[in-house]
């Protein structure tokens, strides 16, 4: 999935945490391993000077070598666990991780640097980038959408814990991209449902996006098609309110003509209450009627 640009980039981020004087990383991923050289270096870095160790593995980040930086980063922490480089390489250890979208391995390093920081000036980095791989781990609305969840679940711990930070800004763009995620794959259910005419279960799945996810895309689409499945279903009334709903809220909507089309040809339009009334709340007027 690509990445969606946003003012709390996670490269722009983790440069922030880097020794002064290192510019911002760049954001394009590759996940290029180590060079023999590297590989030599890092075998001899026993008890190496932590300040030289760290500036190496800063180095390896700055030329997108994540897993060299990893190993490095790591390795701070291995030879000097208590010094001040280490909490700092623990982070930048989970962005390498993240970079080289090995995310399953970056989502355990956050975990655990939260357990053992919890208080950390930085906690909240740890947080955003644990969102980040879920996030971006979302598929195709036709596949399994846990994925999209636990995305959901993550970008709103973000918003609880740290809801004054760019973090919480960025998580709330990603929240509105990945709820409407999850309402096209409900829309994708109802309509295979639909298409075979087993109109009661794609109802329940179109009902669910209405209520659900009302503030997403998919709203106007699901009304209409919940029209045509009461019509269907001979739930005539049913779908003159529905209709009466999609009206008032997305009145120039293609759906909207299309379900007036529909009551049009079913029964007299003018009992079906669908009028080109200004724009309201799909929440007030689905309570309303129903």
């Amino acid at each position: 999935m690509p990445r969606i640009s946003s003012i709390s980039s996670p490269s722009r981020l983790a440069a922030s945490l880097l020794v002064a004087g290192v510019l911002a990383l760049a954001l394009p991923a590759c996940s290029s391993g180590p060079s023999r050289a590297e590989q030599e270096r890092l075998a001899q870095a026993a008890e190496e000077p932590v300040e030289e160790l760290y500036d190496r593995a800063v180095d390896a980040m700055q030329g997108e070598r994540w897993q060299a930086a990893v190993e490095l980063f790591e390795e701070v922490e291995r030879q000097h666990p208590y010094s001040s480089w280490a909490v700092t390489a623990k982070l930048m250890a989970i962005y390498g991780q993240y970079m080289r979208n090995r995310y399953n391995d970056a989502i355990t390093a956050a975990d655990r640097f939260i357990q053992l920081h919890p208080a950390h000036p930085d906690v909240a980095y740890a947080f955003y980038l644990r969102a980040l791989c879920y996030y971006e781990q979302i598929v195709d609305v036709t596949r399994d959408q846990r994925i999209t969840e636990q995305a959901m679940g993550a970008l709103q711990e973000v918003i609880n814990r740290f809801p004054d930070t760019d973090y919480a800004r960025d998580s709330r763009l990603k929240m509105d991209l990945a709820r409407d995620h999850l309402a096209g794959k409900e829309m994708t259910i109802g309509r295979y449902y639909q298409d075979r005419k087993a109109y009661l279960a794609a109802v329940n799945r179109f009902r669910r996006v209405i209520e659900n996810y009302q503030t997403t895309s998919h709203v106007p689409e699901a009304l209409h098609r919940l029209t045509e499945s009461y019509l269907a279903m001979g739930m005539t009334e049913e779908a003159r309110r529905t209709a009466a709903v999609l009206g008032h809220n997305f009145p120039g909507s293609e759906w909207y003509l299309d379900s007036y089309e529909l009551l049009v040809s079913d029964s007299d339009a003018a009992a079906a209450g669908v009028r080109r009334d200004r724009p309201g709340l799909v929440r007030r007027w689905w309570n309303r009627v129903f």
